[in-house]
């Protein structure tokens, strides 16, 4: 009797248990609760932070939004202690099925190739990739990118392995994070030489023997 009540506050934690099989939890849900409690002093001296939280049981819910209110009825503290100010006071949970599904890999491409050079083709294995996750959020995707291939100065062929730049809110890629890229560059064609022609050692020959035989004729032609 007439011993001294005071008041503490603490951050709780919020415990979401028992999520039903094949769902996920889909919004943004606060990890810790903001609780004043008041009581006499000898109790709140004793009290853990540690020992204190605040429990909700999901179990058998359907997909949608539930609101649980009364948060201070699930704070497990002795029957002596007394919540003055709970903040959040309610939390909405919103449950969505876990969905899978398979789309295509997009290679992001940043600066281009010397003048003269060109980029003739984007090759990439695998073709495909699994996102899992909110099938509200997984109705939108459609295609996801690489990180940036840069091609800038390039002059030749190569393969490499890219992540795959893709940040989901409450989605997420399965399985294999990068993909093998083949670039293939094409340079200038081949400068082309002076063409000489050549005359064949024999025909040469003859081309000489008929011009000096001709020559012979015309000195012949003036002695007479």
């Amino acid at each position: 009797m007439g011993e001294r009540r005071q008041e503490i506050g603490l951050s709780v934690p919020l415990n979401l248990g028992n999520i039903p099989k094949g769902m996920m939890i889909a919004n943004e849900v606060p990890n810790l609760i903001d609780v004043r409690i008041s009581g006499p002093r000898t109790l709140l001296m004793n009290l853990s932070p540690q020992d204190v939280s605040i429990s909700v049981d999901l179990k058998g819910l359907e997909p949608g939004i539930t609101s649980f209110k009364r948060l201070d009825e699930r704070l497990n503290i002795p029957s002596a202690l007394r919540v003055t100010r709970l903040s959040p006071s309610y939390v909405d949970v919103k449950l969505e099925r876990v969905k899978k599904k398979s789309v295509p890999v997009k290679v992001a491409v940043s600066g281009e190739p010397p003048e003269g050079y060109k980029l003739v083709k984007v090759s990439i294995k695998p073709s495909k990739v699994t996102i899992e996750g909110a099938e509200s959020e997984l109705k939108n995707v459609h295609q996801v990118q690489t990180e940036p291939v840069d091609l800038a100065g390039v002059k030749e062929s190569f393969t490499l392995m890219v992540p795959i730049a893709y940040r989901g809110t409450y989605t997420r890629l399965t399985g294999q994070a990068a993909v093998e890229v083949q670039v293939t560059i094409k340079g200038p064609p081949e400068p082309e030489g002076n063409l000489v022609e050549k005359v064949p050692a024999e025909t040469a020959g003859d081309a000489e023997s008929a011009g000096g035989a001709k020559g012979s004729a015309g000195k012949k032609q003036d002695a007479k």
